[in-house]
């Protein structure tokens, strides 16, 4: 079997690899759209299509893609791209299923069959004249999960496209109408078979007998997709060429040595390849031109009438060049390339324009910690990572969405993003986040441990024999990574390929897989065979090799070892009461009542719905709740705290226990209420901030352990001359100086430097307070500034109920680009003004306006200390607004922005 599929794949390899004869007129190459690059002209069809269910239509796909326009004015408006339901909702045909308990009101294919969901879909379009040789190619970037395609009365493909994950590319030329107006119609079949949404993860499991997305029927973070994701998801696009077009050009750069940020570099090469397509009757003579930086390498070609070359071009050295650092370790830079192909009577018939990031990943064992560890540019990277789902359950992606999402990351001083296999492989727009932001991608293929067979599961429809075979046809699958990976293969954030989640690939589909299809399209990455493999991280602790997944006391970060790459650890994540308010009606916003007798948690049916993970006793401690706001309020600080000492345990054992972590996990595209430092509708909470604080590159922190104050030190620099300093600040705001020293910090390090046990456990005693760090250089220039509140001895925070009024003075600026600088001072013998929330609001509601992005957020001051917070507005138009600050010692007030 496996070598049958090896043979098979062999063969696929040397047909795309050699030249092919095509019909010019249906010309189909199921693997080269480009959506990432910019083609000569490129035409997105995205508005103006209508769609019908399949019961509604009795025409077939030639007629449908040739009548006239009346045909479909009963048809209703469709979204592309989108899904069924999403079509559905636009057009209020079904409630908001992301609201309440709606998605219980919406039918399930399972129940309904599957041609509830087959729908057709149908636009016309105008194209200009065709003039000489050149082609226009129809591209559709995704589809799931199959589809027959119809042009002006003509079938393009010759049998039905399957899968979610491969591209359609279409030669129209021969097919567009002489006048310019066209019809095309797209028939769109759900999975098969959908599997049942029975509350296991994936459901009964069977929805990944195909290459699809496996979260739709269900997971424990996610109520199902009714529609399973059914629809034309990606864009559409008509890309026009020149006789000759450029097909999936790759891009590899290499930086040997080890490098410095910000220093002068030796030479990097760029090594460039592409393939050429010729569909007409001609032969053809050109060109291929790779530049970048104002440098250029060529290499004359010839290509046969109706065929197809590989071509690769002469290295291209770049001397002195600006390198791609991942987040925190220097810039992020990115050069403007390009391939084109020049005919001989010197036409530019095709040209891609990319974006070149220069680095090199390599990976190496550490043998002390029993793990791989990351390098990118001959210098190691201590991984802060977390576990990325997809943008929008609903598949309502976006270029802003996507930015925004990364951005989080990014402000979170996180450095890796790990996309996991039970959903999708992201588009484009996602890594050129991602390239922007200086964020790694751990990328996995889509097989996952629950449906995929890794354990006995009583909710599954098959055995564990049967499931580990999943999906049906290999082949497809594989046709599908070969796609998927030349899709994305250019970008420099794309750091790790991982077979699957939890457990590899079947061995067929593992072992071309690894062996041929990566190394012949890529061969530049670590590719590791799961998630939680021994290759990754040596488990010598038992389990799985990834969590815990729940709330935990702050000294576990510290003290107790987990496995040394952990692709998957976290906790709770619950949003603000505003957060709440936006997905749970009033009558279900009834607070969760925990019992300390039982150690239980009761919760309303509806937060169970929405996937509430208790918090157990943690809340308790600040003061019992009294209403649902309150105790979301506390919430806050739980989640904060939860964070910060989970990436400074970490931090505090780099490469003596971890070579890196991965927050399971960083957001949710549903409205669910766990795991997610920004909530659906991107609104950030305390985790965020939390982690951002604990993840900070040169950081200054507390082994509540072992009672030191600790520093580490994320970047490749020497930092000498840090003034240590370390006090301790009582409820009225009396400050009591512990220490002040200077300390050095070497690369990428961690270090304890003063116990203060002794001091800590005096102000426990005394009813409990605040232990204030800080970092300055010898300038005075704060560099790290982190505040702990301290219990009590009988663990509870009695002194934050005893806090006096805050003395906040607060005042706000506009400065450039859409930007607000916000001033906090809070003055000499004045109490703490304690986890202070900004938000921009609309100055009539005070509603919170979205996204929004602040520099840090959830702040504290103590006594005789300023700062400014710089916040980012522009994503929320122009008009008038006003900031909103409120604290634990301070109520919410309403701050007008002062103009320019």
């Amino acid at each position: 079997m496996i070598g049958q599929i090896l043979r098979s794949l062999k063969k696929w390899e040397q047909m795309t690899a050699k030249h092919i004869a095509v019909k010019a007129a249906l010309m189909v190459v199921p693997f080269t759209a480009i959506h990432y690059t910019a083609s000569a002209q490129i035409t997105e069809l995205k508005t103006g299509w209508k769609c019908a269910p399949i019961a509604n239509v009795k025409l077939t796909g030639e007629e449908l893609s040739s009548k006239s326009t009346e045909q479909f004015n009963d048809w209703q408006p469709a979204v592309v791209p989108g899904t069924v339901l999403t079509t559905l909702l636009a057009n209020k045909k079904i409630p908001d299923p992301f609201y309440g308990l709606n998605n219980e009101a919406i039918k399930d294919i399972f129940d309904t069959g599957r041609d509830h969901y087959t729908y057709w879909f149908v636009k016309a379009f105008e194209t200009a004249h065709i003039t000489g040789n050149d082609q226009v190619y129809l591209n559709l970037r995704g589809v799931n999960y199959s589809c027959n395609v119809f042009l002006n009365g003509h079938k393009l493909n010759s049998r039905i496209h399957q899968g979610m994950f491969l591209r359609q590319r279409y030669n129209i030329t021969s097919l567009l109408n002489k006048k310019g107006t066209n019809r095309v119609a797209v028939i769109v079949y759900p999975p098969d078979p959908v599997g049942k949404p029975n509350g296991g993860q994936g459901g009964d499991g069977r929805i990944a007998k195909n290459v699809s997305i496996q979260y739709t029927a269900g997971w424990d973070w996610i109520q199902p997709i009714r529609d399973r994701n059914t629809g034309i998801w990606d864009k559409v696009y008509l890309e026009r060429t020149g006789a000759v077009s450029i097909v999936d050009p790759h891009v590899i750069t290499m930086v040997p040595g080890v490098r410095l940020p910000g220093k002068k570099q030796d030479p990097a090469q760029v090594k460039v390849s592409t393939e050429l397509q010729n569909p007409t009757a001609k032969p053809i003579q050109g060109t291929v031109i790779f530049t970048m930086n104002g440098q250029s390498v060529t290499r004359q070609v010839t290509l046969s009438a109706r065929s197809s070359i590989p071509v690769e071009l002469p290295i291209l050295t770049l001397r002195d060049p600006k390198l791609w650092w991942p987040n925190g370790y220097g810039e992020h830079y990115l050069y403007d390339a390009k391939v084109s192909f020049v005919t001989n009577d010197h036409k530019t018939s095709d040209q891609h324009l990319i974006k070149v990031g220069v680095r090199q990943i390599d990976t190496r064992w550490n043998d002390r910690t029993q793990s791989k560890e990351v390098l990118v540019n001959g210098q190691k990277i201590f991984i802060k990572g977390g576990n990325w789902v997809i943008s929008d359950a609903m598949l309502r992606l976006s270029e802003a969405r996507y930015d925004a999402e990364v951005r989080f990351h990014r402000d979170m001083n996180l450095n890796l993003i790990r996309v996991w296999g039970g959903a999708i492989m992201e588009r484009p727009e996602f890594y050129d986040a991602c390239d922007r932001y200086g964020m790694l991608v751990f990328q996995d293929f889509w097989i996952s441990a629950d449906a995929n067979g890794k354990w006995l599961d009583p909710l599954k429809a098959d055995d564990q024999w049967t499931r580990r075979k999943y999906p049906d046809d290999h082949q497809l699958f594989l046709r599908s990574a070969a796609d998927q990976i030349k899709m994305i293969r250019n970008h420099a954030s794309l750091a790790i390929w991982c077979g699957g989640n939890e457990i590899t690939p079947p061995a067929d589909i593992l072992i071309p897989l690894r062996d041929s299809i990566l190394p012949n399209l890529d061969g530049t990455r670590w590719f590791v065979d799961y998630s939680n493999s021994d290759q990754m991280s040596l488990n010598n602790l038992g389990g799985n090799g990834d969590g815990p997944y729940n709330i935990q006391p702050i000294s576990v970060f510290w003290d107790q070892r987990t496995y040394p790459f952990n692709s998957e650890v976290g906790s709770v994540g619950m949003g603000d009461i505003e957060s709440l308010k936006r997905f749970i009606p009033e009558k279900n916003l009834v607070m969760p009542q925990y019992s300390e007798k039982e150690g239980t948690t009761k919760t309303d049916p509806l937060w169970d719905y929405h996937k509430y993970i208790g918090y157990d006793g943690f809340i308790e401690p600040y003061g019992k709740p009294k209403d649902v706001a309150d105790m979301a309020n506390k919430a806050q600080l739980v989640n904060y705290d939860q964070y910060r000492a989970l990436m400074e345990g970490f931090s505090s054992h780099m490469w003596e226990w971890y070579t890196g972590t991965v927050i399971w996990k960083t957001q949710n595209p549903w409205t669910a209420l766990r795991g997610q430092m920004y909530d659906h509708a991107l609104d950030p909470n305390a985790c965020l901030y939390g982690t951002r604080t604990g993840s900070e590159p040169l950081h200054v922190m507390y082994d509540p352990v072992k009672g030191m104050v600790a520093v580490v030190n994320n970047t490749f620099e020497v930092k000498s001359d840090l003034m240590l300093v370390v006090n301790t600040i009582d409820v009225k705001g009396a400050v009591t100086p512990l220490t002040q020293v200077f300390v050095e910090m070497q690369p990428s390090s961690s270090k304890a430097f003063l116990p203060i046990k002794n001091a800590v456990e005096k102000v426990v005693n005394g009813g409990g307070g605040f232990l204030h760090l800080q970092l300055l250089d010898v300038n005075k220039k704060l560099l790290s500034d982190n505040l702990y509140w301290l219990a009590d001895a009988d663990g509870k925070y009695t002194a934050l109920n005893k806090l006096p009024a805050s003395q906040l003075k607060i005042s706000a600026r506009a400065i450039d680009n859409g930007n607000i600088e916000v001033a906090l001072t809070n003055p000499a013998n004045a109490p703490v003004a304690f986890f202070n929330r900004l938000s921009v609001v609309d100055p009539v509601t005070h509603q919170r306006l979205l996204p929004v992005f602040y520099d840090d957020n959830y702040v504290s001051l103590p006594p005789a200390t300023e700062k400014k917070i710089l916040i980012d507005r522009s994503k929320v138009g122009t008009g008038p607004v006003q900031i909103s600050i409120s604290g634990w010692n301070l109520p919410e007030t309403f701050i007008a922005i002062a103009q320019k």
